[in-house]
């Protein structure tokens, strides 16, 4: 039996406004369905709502996510 790849799903919208009109939901099921579609398997899914996404500052579940990533590669090495 093939080991699945793990994969993190992360969604944003940059404003506000942009959480009712790009459902964060909306997002999280399309990835869901690829990660499905690539026999992969969700190790975290993480969410920031209203938060710019031209750097990363004041996206905290990003660097959440990071951090785990960067611990795992850590674990890894």
């Amino acid at each position: 039996m093939k080991k699945k790849t793990k994969c993190y799903i992360y969604t944003r919208v940059s404003t506000a406004i942009q959480v009712d009109g790009y459902s964060l939901d909306a997002q999280k099921d399309k990835l869901r369905k690829y990660a499905e579609f690539q026999d992969m398997e969700i190790v975290g899914e993480y969410s920031d709502e209203g938060h710019s996404g031209k750097n990363i500052k004041g996206r905290q579940k990003f660097m959440r996510m990071y951090s785990a990533l960067y611990s795992l590669c850590r674990i890894m090495v």
